[in-house]
């Protein structure tokens, strides 16, 4: 039996999962760079291994949020390898344009179980360790402007974003006592592999109706992410923010 090396308690840890590509990599490679030790956490753990090549500091693992075991293993292998984090990023999600009178139930599971459930999952495996640890710290989930405003051929999709938003709120509550703040980013259209899977006249008429007359960057979401992890974020929680180049303005 090999035994890991024991965590080193004095660095500062985040676990992000979505890190193979687009807002999740983003995040992890802006959190590397601030000095956190990230635990780039991807289904394709080939993209993980990717995104760990942009900073020493970030370790790739693999880990579907969709599954129970799959997140308790995460858990256990962060803890035993990092130590108990600072900060989590749920940023993993996943999503296809279709009318919601042309899906059906196993679509609707695969949409709630990755983007909702995978939050929920995420979040009580790795806050227990946060709280037992008594260093406060930070939970930031990824939602979606669409769990605001709605979205068009995204009905399912949007009622998970909206239950993430929910959700966030709901921790922030409880977790305050600890000094654990969790906060909600809202991207809208963005330049990401996901993006660019839906149909085409989708995305012009998305991007045209930006004010801002572009997409965004991941890095533009990323910087939110990192804000709400920051000190600067130490008296803000339950907040929801859209990173949307004004595209919804949501009240």
């Amino acid at each position: 039996m090999v035994v890991p090396p024991a965590a080193d308690v004095s660095q500062r840890v985040a676990v992000v999962t979505g890190a193979g590509s687009g807002i999740g990599r983003a995040a992890a490679e802006v959190l590397a760079g601030r000095g956190f030790a990230v635990a780039a956490v991807d289904l394709n753990t080939g993209a993980a291994r990717a995104t760990a090549r942009l900073s020493e500091a970030i370790t790739p693992l693999g880990a579907d949020v969709a599954d129970d075991e799959s997140v308790a293993a995460l858990a256990e292998t962060v803890l035993a390898r990092l130590g108990a984090p600072q900060a989590v990023v749920n940023c993993a999600g996943w999503d296809e344009t279709h009318r919601f009178l042309e899906t059906g139930a196993p679509f609707w599971q695969k949409v709630v179980a990755i983007n909702y459930l995978g939050v929920v999952r995420v979040t009580h495996a790795f806050l227990g360790p946060m709280v037992e640890a008594g260093r406060g710290g930070r939970v930031v989930n990824v939602a979606s402007d669409a769990g605001r405003v709605g979205s068009s051929g995204e009905s399912v999709y949007a009622g998970a974003k909206g239950g993430v938003i929910a959700f966030t709120k709901s921790i922030a509550r409880e977790a305050a006592r600890y000094g654990i703040t969790a906060n909600t980013v809202c991207p809208g259209p963005t330049e990401t592999p996901l993006f660019r899977s839906q149909p085409e006249k989708l995305q012009e008429a998305l991007e045209r109706s930006i004010p801002l007359k572009r997409l965004a960057q991941p890095a533009d979401v990323a910087h939110a992410i990192a804000y709400f992890v920051s000190e600067e974020a130490a008296f803000v929680t339950g907040q929801v923010l859209s990173v949307s180049g004004g595209l919804t303005m949501a009240g």
